[in-house]
């Protein structure tokens, strides 16, 4: 096959991709309605197949029929940006209070490039491939939304494998693909926990019902609880982001509510339910034990861990190799605890998620602003590589199954 030469016509994008990227860079939107990023993607993919929008989402699907009858291989491409104010100091920085501060503007030129790359040379396609733009990454489930509107199957078929690409800032060195089998991120939920006691005089606790004192006990607890409940190889990770009590103008008043909310990450399918039982176990605990009340809700709105498929991974490895050489592979040890929807799909789809490292080479890849940092760079100049490993991606697999 042409892999390298497929890498080598996508260098040939750069300027190109280069332009759409600065451009969806200076009009970052939030969440699931994404009109302006939308439409300019709809510019660059307007001729290359058939586009399906949703009405619930800024969603697209693209589906490229290939010369040739077999399978379907999705590619998938974010979109959202999150609510960050940019610090760069890059001449074609926001300015409207977003940010692509975890790179999406980046995904989106990559799904653009693979586009064009596999319906140029579509009369070598043996069956089908869909490239899904999809909005709402950032926690607002818009991988679950295209997958219940069925935007995979817009082929006739479920597809084969699944493929996507992450750009980051830092944790690589830039030009290198990264990845492993298996689980490769978190999954990601919140815990949200009310304490309601009754408010009494500061200078008399015993005549009122303090729920800060309930409320700090529970935080200390909950992390003794994740070191004795949980094995040590299978980790769970419970971190408050967030506290609320009283007034911050008074210190003479017990407050009758006081309340906290976590991030909780866990690494394999079915350890989420877990914590919601032993978690809920401790914080009904403490409560009777503090004379008080709780409300609690534990895994809403939860992403799946991104389990990476041995087989597909295999083949991401391979053509990373064939195409850039042995050094442009970097093998992860462990998973990392950072989520993403991709999830969602893989359990769906066997699949395969990357990471690309995209720091400047003005930088140290191992101090740079890390991705959602206000001050998070990327070099866009790793676009088409990524664009020609989706392409690739996409080929190989469709090559295979026609064997």
């Amino acid at each position: 096959m042409f892999y390298k030469e497929l890498a080598e016509e996508a260098d040939r994008y750069l300027d190109t991709l280069q332009g759409i990227r600065r451009e969806l860079h200076q009009i970052p939107e939030f969440g699931l309605e994404l009109p302006k990023t939308r439409e300019r993607i709809l510019a660059s993919i307007k001729d290359l197949g058939e586009i399906h929008l949703s009405d619930r989402q800024s969603s697209i699907a693209l589906l490229i029929r290939g010369a040739q009858p077999g399978p379907t291989v999705l590619l998938r491409a974010d979109m959202d940006a999150l609510a960050v104010q940019e610090d760069t100091g890059l001449d074609f920085a926001s300015t409207n209070g977003y940010m692509h501060a975890c790179g999406h503007d980046l995904h989106m030129a990559i799904g653009i490039g693979a586009a064009h790359l596999v319906r140029t040379h579509a009369d070598e396609l043996k069956g089908n491939v869909v490239v899904w733009f999809q909005p709402g990454e950032e926690g607002h489930g818009g991988a679950d939304i295209m997958l219940e509107e069925n935007m995979h199957m817009i082929s006739g078929d479920k597809p084969i494998a699944a493929y996507g690409i992450h750009v980051t800032s830092s944790w690589q060195p830039p030009r290198t693909f990264g990845g492993k089998p298996g689980a490769l991120m978190a999954s990601a939920s919140d815990m949200i926990v009310t304490f309601k006691g009754r408010g009494g005089h500061g200078s008399s606790p015993w005549m009122a019902k303090d729920p800060v004192s309930a409320m700090t006990e529970a935080i200390n607890a909950l992390q003794t609880m994740v070191n004795k409940r949980f094995n040590a190889f299978d980790p769970v990770v419970i971190n408050v982001g967030w506290i609320k009590a009283g007034d911050d103008h008074t210190t003479n008043v017990i407050p009758s509510h006081a309340s906290f909310g976590a991030t909780v990450r866990t690494f394999s399918p079915g350890m989420l339910s877990q914590v919601q039982q032993y978690a809920g176990e401790l914080l009904d605990g403490i409560a009777s034990a503090f004379g008080v009340e709780v409300d609690y809700e534990i895994g809403k709105f939860a992403t799946e861990v991104v389990m990476n498929n041995p087989e597909t991974t295999d083949r991401t490895r391979r053509m990373v190799q064939e195409i850039w050489g042995e050094s442009a592979w970097m093998e992860w040890p462990h998973p990392i605890a950072g989520a993403e929807d991709f999830g969602s799909i893989v359990r769906e789809i066997p699949g395969t998620f990357v990471f690309l490292g995209a720091s400047p080479e003005s930088v140290d890849w191992q101090t740079a602003a890390p991705n959602h940092s206000n001050h998070a760079v990327f070099d866009d100049a790793v676009v088409p590589s990524g664009a020609a490993l989706l392409a690739s991606l996409a080929f190989d697999t469709l090559n295979d199954a026609a064997k």
